[in-house]
């Protein structure tokens, strides 16, 4: 790698970090993204968690050696904490693998020493883990839906379907909302979720719901027009052997969002998210003729002409 490409690197990175941080720091944001890919020769992603940077590298091939590559990736580590400010040993570093789909996000990987760390975002606390996993368990580029969904849900019944570590589901739980359900494949993430719960202070068994369940089939089980507000961010491809089915996205959204609009009252509100970037959306037979997409006003100035997903709301 030339000098010159160095260069390059450093100018850009000084570039997104000025710009970047203003508007984190306006918006009283110390969770976001400072670097995804801007350059080819510098395949990687960078995101705040607080004092702490995490740093994804994209699977590519490079005409590099082993040793070349370790230089490479030391000179370019010393480059972030120059500008940053971050020491080295307060970055996390991931070899992440080209995959189409969030399934790998439940495999986890060998470390010497998990970090797990808590961070805020607008006022809500939420466990982030560095080290264990392909995702750190807070996806970033939904900061502004999350804020959508909490600003429809006071005293509404709120379900969160594929949801992770429930983010959704806190600030749903946060805002008022009378109900709260949140569903997932993974009892990992299901724990995690309630510790979410449990850090921000939010315990009411009788109103927050945990359930462990094959979305898919969970779906088919629900009283009709029973829910108000509901996401819906499933994997793109899933294949699962706790699953009774496959999961596709594109060949399966039609069903899925169906049926969810099943179980929504009159009115009730669908927020569906996708990350397959080939997604189209089969509106005609899609049983709403209330269909927007939001893909652009939910995206965040950390994300801007780099989002890679599709957000919608439904409204039934």
């Amino acid at each position: 790698m030339t000098p010159e490409k160095f260069q390059m690197f450093e100018n850009r990175l000084l570039k997104n970090y000025k710009h970047r941080l203003k508007q984190a720091k306006r918006l009283n944001l110390t969770c976001w993204r400072l670097y995804d890919h801007d350059l080819p020769e510098f395949p990687i992603c960078i995101e705040f968690y607080e004092e702490f940077l995490y740093i994804a590298e994209y699977n590519r091939r490079h005409a590099l050696t082993d040793e070349e590559h370790a230089a490479w990736f030391d000179q370019t580590k010393q480059i972030i904490a120059f500008l940053t400010g971050i020491p080295i040993d307060h970055m996390y570093v991931k070899l992440r693998k080209r995959m189409s789909h969030r399934e790998g996000q439940y495999e986890k990987e060998a470390v010497t020493e998990s970090k797990i760390i808590t961070v805020q975002e607008n006022g809500h606390q939420f466990l982030v883990n560095l080290t264990d996993y392909l995702d750190t368990g807070l996806f970033l580029d939904h900061r502004i839906t999350r804020q959508m969904v909490a600003e429809e849900v006071k005293d509404k019944i709120f379900l969160n379907l594929f949801s992770y570590t429930s983010s959704f589901s806190v600030y749903a739980a946060a805002a008022g909302a009378s109900s709260v359900t949140s569903v997932d494949l993974s009892k990992t993430y299901l724990s995690w979720s309630e510790e979410n719960f449990a850090i921000n202070h939010l315990k009411n068994p009788a109103a927050y719901h945990f359930v462990h369940a094959d979305v898919k089939q969970y779906l088919k089980t629900l009283p009709a027009n029973h829910f108000d507000v509901v996401v819906m961010d499933p994997p793109t491809f899933s294949n699962s052997k706790r699953m009774k089915d496959i999961l596709d996205i594109q060949r399966d959204h039609v069903e899925l969002i169906n049926d969810v609009l099943k179980a929504m009252k009159p009115g009730g509100i669908l927020y569906f998210s996708t990350n397959f970037t080939q997604f189209i959306i089969d509106l005609e037979n899609i049983e709403s003729k209330q269909v927007k997409d939001i893909t652009k006003a939910t995206t965040p100035f950390d994300f801007e002409g780099r989002l890679k997903r599709w957000c919608y709301k439904i409204i039934k």
